[in-house]
């Protein structure tokens, strides 16, 4: 965009104020153009508005955060899609429809995990996951991954502000975090197994 310092063009509007002298609005009322005229620049100003306030709500909020080492969604949807992720007591499948479900073991209250994940052109992953178990449900929770590729290898932090380590080496390393993942729904017989007790009524 060029702009030309010292010069000023201003164009005036039909439906900008004081553009109408008075003797010339009676002519056109007289004529019936004026109401017209009126209600085509109301709908061009109310319309201008609405597109500045659309522009403003659709911007992305965390587009600016984007590292510029950041896997692309695309690249992430390889890395999850059909994989079992294994936890220490527990795991989550991520399904080829964008479905998740978890289970854990931990302590002595058994719960399962049901919502979706996804992936954004920011580098970050995102499960959404509900909660319940006998004494306790929830409602969706929001857990978000980002990752980045520093010298070919792809790290992982938990968001906010965990500290990055090594989630996937361009070749594999044994303590890869990605290791834990497996191919296909691994864990599918564990998920129902703790499903069926959480939600008996014994």
């Amino acid at each position: 965009m060029r702009t030309l310092v010292g010069t000023t063009t201003k164009t005036a509007l039909p439906c900008e104020p004081g553009r109408l002298e008075l003797g010339r609005a009676d002519r056109l009322a007289r004529r019936g153009w004026l109401v017209p005229l009126l209600i085509a620049c109301g709908q061009l100003a109310f319309s201008g508005a609405a597109d500045a306030a659309a522009a403003k709500n659709s911007a992305p909020v965390e587009a600016a955060a984007k590292p510029d080492t950041a896997p692309t969604a695309f690249e992430l949807q390889l890395l999850y899609a059909d994989r079992t992720w294994n936890w220490k007591n527990g795991a989550a499948y991520f399904g080829m429809d964008r479905r998740l479900h978890a289970w854990t073991q931990g302590g002595n209250s058994p719960a399962v995990g049901e919502g979706r994940w996804l992936v954004m052109e920011n580098g970050k992953m995102c499960m959404e996951l509900a909660w319940r178990s006998k004494t306790y449900s929830t409602k969706p929770q929001r857990t978000c991954y980002s990752h980045r590729v520093e010298k070919g290898n792809i790290e992982q932090r938990k968001d906010p502000d965990g500290t990055w380590y090594d989630f996937k080496h361009a070749r594999d390393d044994p303590a890869d975090e990605h290791q834990k993942f497996e191919a296909g729904n691994t864990k599918g017989a564990q998920f129902d197994q703790t499903r069926k007790l959480v939600d008996s009524k014994g």
